[in-house]
């Protein structure tokens, strides 16, 4: 028993020098977890690759149009902004449902990216995240695919595009679906760092998606007022009114076992408990994930708010954004993708951070609460540290380095 305990124990701290999960499912106290970053992928209305979004941020580019120009001019929403996905055939499939689709884009492309076999593949953990799960094309009808009744196919299921990823790819470890609002891709990045540093798996591949440009979806927001009216998206502006909808999926690659250009260092969640739908204005709990972040890893160089342009949003992220870091706000240029918002915006932060680089602001893009929001491409110092909310209070965090 000794002999054994001792060994395990010796093990456990030579793993956890490298970032590696202990033998025992457990990371001595104190030691933070570093989580390699080895593959991403990445669809929305600036491209079908991470590459065409580190092209077009880099170049000050923004694919935030008229809605009317998708669902007609016709729709009570055609004035306003959005962004999304084409070309529509990219997600149209007569068995899976348009999120399951542009799920298995970006699944495909991480795994690619990161260079996973058929039996590394087979253990991995699959992670997928959320908000309004296969609302599209089974709630209204979808270009070019044949309609399916309510509740008589798997499409109504929310859990679908992680079946779908299990199903193409071959991927049989643990499988989960989260599904907390817009903080869902961020959470699921977060739980497959839980898996991973437990010892569950030795790789995770993390998949978030949302296609909130539904009619029945926009009439909800819109009658909520939380719809905005302005375009380009400029969250910290007094005239911003709301957020601007739109498409997205990512995937994240992670591995304790192979060197990345980046790791994710920490990630931690919490709830205001205030209010089933609205955030607090006085910022709630978040300062307190910031605290203990700050404590473990470090003061943040940088910070990627959530910042929708919602005005309750905004009162919220003035409460508790007070740092010498730089802000970097990223759905001026892919607007929200609800759901998928926290982990797209990681998956574009993680490529600029593998240059050792930090992502521009869109030109005019305000700062808040005396931080800088830059312009232009700046070198990444320290630890960035990324923001997400959901309704009703749910707070996410996660902590990324380039590679120590």
């Amino acid at each position: 028993m000794g002999g054994n305990g001792g060994r395990a124990k010796a093990e456990n701290q030579a793993r956890a020098c490298f970032g590696l999960p202990s033998a025992l499912g457990l990371l001595p106290e104190g030691i933070i977890s570093h989580t390699s970053i080895v593959g991403l992928g990445a669809l929305s209305s600036l491209g079908h690759d991470v590459e065409s979004h580190f092209h077009a941020i880099s170049h000050g580019e923004t694919a935030i149009r008229p809605l009317g120009e998708l669902l007609g001019n016709d729709s009570r929403h055609a004035a306003l902004p959005g962004a999304w996905i084409e070309p529509r055939r990219l997600l149209t499939h007569r068995k899976w449902s348009p999120a399951s689709m542009a799920a298995l884009h970006v699944a495909r492309q991480a795994v690619s990216a990161a260079g996973w076999d058929e039996s590394q593949l087979a253990n991995a953990a699959l992670i997928v995240g959320t908000s309004r799960g296969n609302a599209a094309g089974w709630l209204g009808s979808w270009p070019g695919r044949r309609p399916f009744k309510l509740m008589a196919a798997s499409n109504t299921i929310h859990s679908e595009p992680a079946t779908a990823i299990s199903i193409e790819c071959g991927i049989f470890g643990p499988n989960h679906l989260v599904a907390s609002g817009c903080s869902a891709g961020l959470d699921a990045l977060g739980l497959a760092k839980i898996l991973l540093d437990a010892g569950h798996a030795e790789r995770a591949l993390v998949v978030a998606v949302d296609l909130p440009l539904v009619p029945l979806l926009l009439d909800n927001y819109a009658d909520s007022g939380l719809l905005g009216t302005s375009s380009p998206l400029n969250p910290f502006s007094s005239a911003t009114d709301g957020f601007i909808p739109a498409e997205g999926a990512a995937a994240i690659a992670l591995s304790t076992s192979e060197k990345g250009k980046t790791v994710i260092t920490h990630f931690a969640n919490n709830s205001d408990g205030a209010d089933p739908v609205g955030i607090p204005k006085s910022g709630g709990r978040t300062s307190s994930l910031i605290d203990n972040a700050i404590a473990k890893c470090g003061e943040p160089a940088a910070i990627l708010p959530h910042a929708t342009g919602t005005k309750v949003q905004a009162a919220a992220e003035r409460a508790f954004l007070s740092s010498q870091a730089t802000l970097h706000l990223l759905k001026p240029f892919i607007g929200h993708t609800v759901g998928a918002s926290g982990l797209l915006e990681s998956v574009i932060l993680l490529r600029f951070m593998a240059e050792k680089t930090l992502p521009p602001n869109l030109s005019g893009t305000l700062g808040a609460c005396g931080m800088d929001a830059p312009w232009k491409i700046t070198p990444c110092l320290g630890p960035v540290y990324k923001l997400a909310h959901g309704m009703g209070g749910h707070n996410s965090l996660a902590v990324f380095r380039t590679h120590p």
